[in-house]
């Protein structure tokens, strides 16, 4: 457990891959007691998850939270939209920057904060290949760097 209250269910790492990330929001979901049952189980996915801003409300789409082992016939469809808990003001602020900037809502991660479901928001611009395979290059060229420096503290690299 975090030590502001936090557990984390799981995280979205696809996102950091495939988006620039810009502002994050943190947003409550709307569940049923079976979803409630599998998330305590920290069973849950949002690898193809994305938000969307329909009329005055916002919904999580393409989540997924399987169906609860120990439910009945009452239990949730495992992939069905889920209302997101914003202000108001919060909405009209993201649907600007979404209709504006072209940006899209991506969740980060699922977690749970005093006993509440949450997701963590951010608004995000699709990376182009060449992004990606900067960040890749980026990426390995500081996995050297940190083992040349690991080398010269052991006294392996004359250099």
């Amino acid at each position: 457990m975090g030590d502001d209250g936090t557990r984390l269910i799981t995280t979205n790492r696809k996102a950091r891959r495939d988006y620039h990330l810009f502002d994050r929001i943190e947003a409550g979901l709307a569940l049923k007691g079976t979803e409630v049952k599998s998330l305590r189980a920290g069973k849950a996915s949002l690898q193809e998850a994305y938000a969307r801003i329909e009329g005055d409300e916002v919904f999580l789409v393409g989540s997924h939270i399987p169906e609860y082992s120990h439910g009945n016939r009452e239990n949730h469809d495992p992939t069905r939209k889920r209302k997101l808990l914003l202000h108001r003001r919060e909405i009209e602020r993201l649907r600007g920057k979404v209709l504006e900037k072209g940006l899209t809502l991506v969740p980060i991660r699922l977690y749970w904060k005093n006993g509440r479901a949450k997701v963590e928001l951010a608004l995000a611009r699709g990376k182009r290949e060449h992004d990606k395979r900067d960040d890749v290059a980026k990426r390995e060229a500081r996995r050297e760097m940190d083992r040349a420096l690991s080398r010269r503290r052991r006294g392996e690299d004359p250099a």
